[in-house]
């Protein structure tokens, strides 16, 4: 079988290499705040429903 094969190194131009190694300068948008994550506390409710989840959970592999 026959591949076409390219070369490992790639030849570059030293102009076409400046260009592309100049610094691009870049604003960030300052205005754009992030969501703030309200941290959920742990409740009974949230035990309560993970020990539901067990049991129905080992309830079908006992079948």
């Amino acid at each position: 079988m026959k591949h076409d094969v390219m070369p490992s190194i790639i030849r570059v131009d030293p102009e076409v290499l400046q260009t592309l190694l100049a610094e691009v300068k870049e604003t960030v948008a300052h205005y754009f705040d992030a969501p703030v994550v309200k941290q959920k506390t742990f409740a009974e409710v949230d035990m309560w429903n993970i020990r539901r989840n067990v049991k129905s959970a080992s309830a079908r592999v006992r079948r």
